[in-house]
């Protein structure tokens, strides 16, 4: 059995227990998104998002770039990692994905909305992603993303 995900939690006051920055290493493997996925939305219930956007917007994201990432970035290498940061602010959270991978061209990605896409079983995650944050960013080699929420 599988060792269980450890969190890294850093909390900006610890009398009041407010975490600031959450932290998670996972290897390459599809079967622990939705575990992450549970870890780390547990931790950002109560704060600057509303629970809509915790339960929907911020699950879902995070479960479409960390598959990305084992998929795509990793190709399913247990060997290799996958690294999340949530740094959680007053009125905005950054969700920090990185892969080992090579990384890619986001803007290279197809349309998965035209015609000849339609049909396609793949290429709708940053799609989904891009409509369900407030702000998308990738580092210069293509293996990590920062999505931005905002509050509000």
């Amino acid at each position: 059995m599988a060792e269980p995900l450890q969190l890294s939690v850093r909390h900006a006051d610890p009398v009041l227990g407010a975490a600031t920055e959450l932290r998670l290493a996972l290897p390459s493997d599809v079967a622990l998104v939705g575990p992450a996925v549970e870890l780390i939305s547990a931790h950002c219930r109560t704060g600057v998002l509303s629970p809509r956007r915790v339960r929907f917007n911020l699950r879902t994201v995070l479960a479409e770039a960390l598959t990305n990432a084992i998929v795509y970035g990793n190709r399913a290498d247990p060997t290799k990692q996958v690294r999340v940061r949530v740094e959680l602010g007053r009125r905005v959270v950054h969700i920090h994905v990185e892969d080992d991978g090579d990384g890619f061209d986001a803007g290279a990605v197809p349309d998965p909305t035209t015609p000849d896409r339609l049909l396609c079983e793949d290429g709708r995650g940053l799609f989904v992603i891009r409509h369900l944050v407030d702000q998308v960013t990738f580092n210069a080699r293509g293996n990590a993303v920062c999505l931005t929420l905002k509050a509000g």
